[in-house]
C-alpha cells in the first residue's frame, strides 16, 4: 500500500450497525455516510446515545460480540475495513489509524512508567530499536508541550495530572504517525483552560504530521474551533452534513436549529432572551417513530408526511456539499425569531442571605503522606481569606480551574468540613464551626446541594418518591405520610417530572431527570441557598437548557439564592448576577457578570474567557493559551499565585508579583480584584470576546 493514497482517508458510506440481544435486533446506526479527506478535520456532533462512538467502534471494528455491521461499508484508504484478515488489522490499528478516548486513564497501564509505554508503540508497529523509541518519545512528549520531557518519561501515569495524562495518551496516539486519528469526546474530562491548550495541540500536530481527525464531540464550539467540516447526528441517523460554515449559519435541519437554541451564546439572556430546551426526550432504539426520528420533537412536524416514510439525506439545493434529512427543509423559515418565547421580570436581589468573612480552610498533611511514613507535616491552603456576600433571589457563580478551592468553600459552608478560620454568617448565625451531625434541622434544610452527577447521589434501590420523602422527613416537613406524599407529588411537579415517576426507580431515568430527582430533593425543605456544584457538565446540551431553565423558574418562585459553581463560563454569563473567580484558594476577581466579562480583568480572567469555545461563527476571540498546570496547594508559588503562568508579569517593576500577595483593589462599585497591575494598564485592556463587524 502506497502513502500517496490522494482518495479519502475514510470513507463511510450508507453504514448500518446494529447490536443483537436474545430478544431483538437493536438498531444502533442507520444509514450514515461521511467522508474525510486527507488533513481534514471532520466533527461528528450529537447527544449521548444518538451513535457516535458507534460509528468510531465500527471504524475500529471494536464492535464485540453483540455487535455487526449490517449494511453499507467503512473504508479507508479505499480499502473495505470488514473485508480484512485480523493480521491486517491488527498492522492498521494504532500505526495507520489511532483513537484517543474520553478517559485518559483507561487507555493507561497504571503500573508501567510512560516512557516504556510510549516506546512499545513504535517498537511494535515499526520494528525500530529501543534507542530510536526512546528518541522518538522523547520528541513526542517535547512536541505535546509536557514540562521536563525526562522527568515525565520516568513518572508513573498517577503521578500525573488529568490534563498531562490526556497529552500522553495525545503523544501515544501519534507516535506511529498514523493517517487518521479518531478523538471520542477527548476534553470532556478536563478543565477549560486545559481543555483549550489541548486542542490547540491536536491542531497543531493534525497539522504537523498531516494526520485527518474525525473529532466526536457534543460541545459545538469545540467543533468550531477544531474542524473543516462537520455531520449532525440524531437518534443513530446523520441528519445534517456540510461544511462549519453551511451548517453553522445556514442550517437546514429543525434538530440542528434547535440545538443552537439550548446552547448560551453571547447575546442570551435569563430574562429577556431564554434558551429554548428542545421538548420531549431522546427515544430508545428499539422505540423510534416512523418516519423522520425527530419528528415528535419538531416544531415543523406534519402527520402524514413527516412520518410516512424513511426519509433520506439530501442535498440542500445550489450547495452540493451540504445535505440535509428534512423533507421540509425548502419551506421553512431558518431566520424566523423564536415564538412563544417567555420573557421572564428580572428578580431583584432581596437582604443578605450568607456573608463569608476572612474565610480559610487549611488541611494538614505529611509531607511524604504518598509513602505512608510519617514526618513533618505540610499545610495545604485551600481557601485562602475568602470573602463574599450574597443575597436572596441571586445567583453567584464560583469559577476557577479543579484545584482552585471552589469545592472545598462548598464543603465547608455544607457543614462536611469545618473552617480554620474566619466566619461565614447564615442570616445572622455564625455556622463555619458547626459540622453537620451538630447542625439543627432548620440549618440543614436551608443550605442544600446539587451535585455534578445525579447517578452517583441517588440511591439505586430505592423509589424516587421514597427518595425525596424521605428528605422531607429529615427535614421534620408534613405531619403524615399523607401530607409528605402530597407534598412529594408537588415537588415533582415543580421539577416538571411526570407524578408516576414516583414510582420509578433510578436506573429507569435519563441523566437528566435523575438531576431533577436531585434538585427536587434539595428544594424539599424550602432551601434558602442551594449550591449547585457543576449541575449540568454531565448532562447533553438539550438537557442543561431544561435543568437551568428549571433553576431558575425554580428560584424566582422560592427566592433562593443559587451559588453556582462552574468552569463552563458560557452558562455562567447567562444565569449569573454576581461572579467570583478563584485561583489556587484566592479569590482574584468579584464583581457583577457584567463587571467580570468586561475588561479591565484580572490576568486569569481574561485567561478563562480566552478558553471558552463558543459555537458563533461571527465571535472574535483574543488567544491566550496559559501554559502548565495550576501549582499544587501544598507548594504554591511565593507572591501573586497565578505570576507562574501570568503573561503579564513583565510589566510589573521590580519582580513584585513574585514577592508579594496582591491586595484586593477595588476598581469600581462592587469590583474588586486582586492584581499588581497599575490602574492605567488595566484600563488599556482589550475585550476578549469581540463579535465580528459584518
Amino acid at each position: 500500500m502506497t502513502d500517496d493514497y490522494d482518495g479519502p482517508i475514510l470513507e463511510i458510506d450508507q453504514l448500518s450497525i446494529s447490536f443483537f440481544t436474545r430478544l431483538r435486533e437493536i438498531p444502533a446506526v442507520m444509514d450514515f455516510s461521511v467522508r474525510v479527506m486527507p488533513g481534514e478535520a471532520v466533527g461528528l456532533v450529537g447527544e449521548s446515545g444518538c451513535g457516535k462512538s458507534t460509528v468510531a467502534l465500527g471504524v475500529m471494528q471494536d464492535l464485540g460480540k453483540n455487535g455487526r455491521i449490517v449494511g453499507g461499508s467503512i473504508k479507508f484508504k479505499g480499502r473495505d475495513l470488514a473485508k480484512m484478515t485480523h493480521e491486517e488489522l491488527r498492522d492498521i490499528r494504532g500505526s495507520e489509524i489511532a483513537m484517543i478516548y474520553q478517559e485518559p486513564m483507561a487507555s493507561l497501564n497504571p503500573a508501567m512508567k510512560i516512557g516504556k509505554q510510549l516506546m512499545e508503540v513504535p517498537i511494535v508497529h515499526k520494528g525500530v530499536s529501543k534507542e530510536e523509541a526512546y528518541e522518538r518519545a522523547l520528541q513526542v512528549v517535547t512536541d505535546v508541550k509536557l514540562p521536563d520531557p525526562k522527568r515525565m518519561l520516568d513518572s508513573y501515569p498517577h503521578q500525573l495530572s488529568g490534563g498531562q495524562q490526556q497529552r500522553i495518551v495525545i503523544a501515544m496516539a501519534l507516535m506511529a504517525e498514523p493517517s487518521l486519528l479518531i478523538l471520542d469526546e477527548p476534553t470532556t474530562a478536563l478543565d477549560v483552560t486545559v481543555e483549550a491548550a489541548v486542542v490547540e495541540l491536536v491542531k497543531e500536530l493534525g497539522k504537523k504530521y498531516g494526520t485527518s481527525m474525525l473529532f466526536i464531540s457534543h460541545n459545538l464550539g469545540l467543533v468550531l474551533e477544531t474542524c473543516d467540516r462537520l455531520c449532525v447526528m440524531y437518534s443513530g441517523e446523520a441528519v445534517e452534513r456540510g461544511s462549519i460554515h453551511d451548517v453553522f449559519d445556514e442550517m437546514q435541519h429543525p434538530y440542528t436549529q434547535a440545538l443552537f437554541r439550548s446552547i448560551p451564546l453571547p447575546g442570551a439572556d435569563k430574562n429577556a432572551r431564554p434558551l429554548v430546551a428542545i421538548p420531549g426526550n431522546f427515544p430508545l432504539p428499539h422505540e423510534r417513530p416512523p418516519g423522520c426520528n425527530f419528528g415528535p420533537r419538531c416544531d415543523y412536524f406534519e402527520a402524514g408526511r413527516c412520518d410516512a416514510q424513511d426519509i433520506p439525506m439530501d442535498a440542500v439545493e445550489g450547495n452540493q456539499r451540504h445535505f440535509t434529512r428534512c423533507l421540509k427543509y425548502q419551506e421553512i423559515d431558518w431566520n424566523a425569531p423564536i415564538s412563544n418565547v417567555e420573557v421572564k421580570e428580572k428578580a431583584e436581589p432581596g437582604e443578605v442571605v450568607l456573608r463569608m468573612d476572612n474565610l480559610k480552610k487549611y488541611y494538614e498533611v505529611a509531607a511524604n503522606a504518598l509513602f505512608g511514613s510519617s514526618g513533618e507535616t505540610k499545610v495545604v491552603k485551600a481557601n485562602e481569606t475568602l470573602s463574599f456576600e450574597a443575597r436572596e433571589s441571586e445567583t453567584l457563580a464560583i469559577v476557577g480551574e479543579s484545584g482552585c478551592g471552589k469545592s472545598t468553600f462548598a464543603k465547608v459552608l455544607m457543614g462536611l468540613e469545618t473552617a480554620t478560620d474566619g466566619q461565614i454568617l447564615l442570616g445572622n448565625k455564625n455556622i463555619e464551626g458547626t459540622p453537620i451531625e451538630e447542625r439543627d434541622t432548620k440549618t440543614i434544610a436551608d443550605v442544600q446541594m446539587v451535585f455534578q452527577n445525579p447517578f452517583d447521589t441517588l440511591n439505586p434501590s430505592m423509589t424516587v418518591g421514597r427518595q425525596i420523602i424521605r428528605a422531607l422527613e429529615i427535614f421534620d416537613i408534613g405531619n403524615s405520610d399523607e401530607e409528605r406524599r402530597e407534598r412529594m407529588l408537588k415537588l415533582l411537579d415543580l421539577v416538571k417530572l411526570p407524578r408516576a415517576f414516583a414510582d420509578r426507580m433510578p436506573r429507569q431515568l435519563s441523566g437528566g431527570q435523575k438531576q431533577r430527582v436531585g434538585i427536587a430533593r434539595a428544594f424539599a425543605g424550602d432551601a434558602r441557598i442551594v449550591v449547585a456544584d457543576e449541575p449540568v457538565s454531565a448532562l447533553d446540551v438539550s438537557v442543561q437548557a431544561a435543568v437551568t431553565d428549571l433553576l431558575m423558574e425554580i428560584q424566582r418562585e422560592q427566592k433562593t439564592t443559587l451559588l453556582f459553581i462552574s468552569h463552563d463560563l458560557s452558562i455562567v454569563r447567562y444565569l449569573s448576577d454576581r461572579v467570583m473567580v478563584m485561583y489556587l484558594g484566592h479569590v482574584v476577581e468579584l464583581g457583577t457578570t457584567d463587571q467580570v466579562f468586561s475588561p479591565p480583568y484580572h490576568p486569569y480572567t481574561e485567561a478563562l474567557l480566552s478558553a471558552v469555545p463558543i459555537a458563533d461563527t461571527s465571535i472574535e476571540k483574543q488567544h491566550i493559551v496559559l501554559e502548565g498546570d495550576i501549582p499544587s496547594a501544598m507548594s504554591p508559588p511565593p507572591g501573586c499565585p497565578f505570576q507562574t503562568r501570568c503573561r503579564w508579569k513583565s510589566n510589573v517593576a521590580g519582580g513584585l508579583c513574585e514577592k508579594e500577595v496582591p491586595p484586593v483593589r477595588q476598581l469600581a462599585d462592587g469590583h474588586q480584584i486582586k492584581c499588581h497591575l497599575s490602574d492605567e494598564e488595566l484600563d488599556n485592556m482589550e475585550p476578549v470576546i469581540k463579535i465580528a463587524a459584518e
